[in-house]
């Protein structure tokens, strides 16, 4: 009896063990198109859905070609962050590993993002990047701003481009990144050097306190 319930309790064990394998398989087999928030979609070769994955439950995916971002909020958000235009402080937002970010090797097309995300190619979002942290490898464009905490390559809003540390070109009404380097063309332009009218440069590694 006692040989029955043991070889019993092995075959449930290994039969919950090769489910659980078969799950994490499927979740990281590539999809055409997929959804976020999902459990179990990790990786997308084609077209990924997004509104917004909370970020306790947050669950990181790659995708190579398009993530749409369908959050309705950034339709009203421009005109009400137009009042208070800036990145929170360094004590108010925390670091986000690579590894825990969304990576999108292609296009993001977003009312807005809202998840943490590294865009390698084109950015494209209307209320840009709100409460998250943001990575930009590219081109990033907005019909009102960019938020950026890094960006690599061209940003150009017509009415502000802001970040903590840029790399390349800033084109907008005012243009604001605390550690700069590259060229910035604007109304108004600070970095981490000086302030100027029209057009502001830095091309030098910057001291850090």
């Amino acid at each position: 009896m006692k040989t029955r319930i043991l070889f019993a309790a092995v075959l449930l064990f290994n039969s919950l063990a090769y489910a659980s394998d078969s799950l994490k398989a499927d979740s990281l087999k590539p999809r055409f198109i997929a959804a976020s928030p999902s459990k179990n979609v990790r990786n997308v070769n084609g077209i990924l859905f997004k509104y917004y994955d909370e970020e306790d439950h947050f669950k990181p995916k790659k995708v190579n070609g398009l993530g749409m971002g369908f959050n309705f909020l950034g339709i009203f958000l421009p005109p009400l962050m137009l009042v208070n235009l800036q990145l929170p402080g360094n004590d108010d937002y925390v670091m986000v590993p690579r590894e825990k970010m969304n990576t999108i090797n292609g296009l993001q097309l977003s009312l807005i993002n809202m998840e943490p995300t590294v865009t390698n190619g084109l950015e494209i979002n209307v209320s840009s990047n709100i409460n998250t942290y943001a990575v930009t490898n590219g081109v990033s464009v907005s019909p009102f701003f960019n938020l950026h905490h890094e960006m690599k390559g061209v940003s150009a809003a017509p009415l502000a481009n802001i970040g903590h540390k840029c790399r390349g070109l800033q084109i907008g009404l005012y243009n604001k990144c605390e550690d700069f380097r590259g060229i910035q063309i604007g109304g108004w332009n600070e970095n981490g050097k000086r302030k100027l009218p029209l057009i502001n440069w830095n091309f030098k590694k910057q001291k850090t306190n």
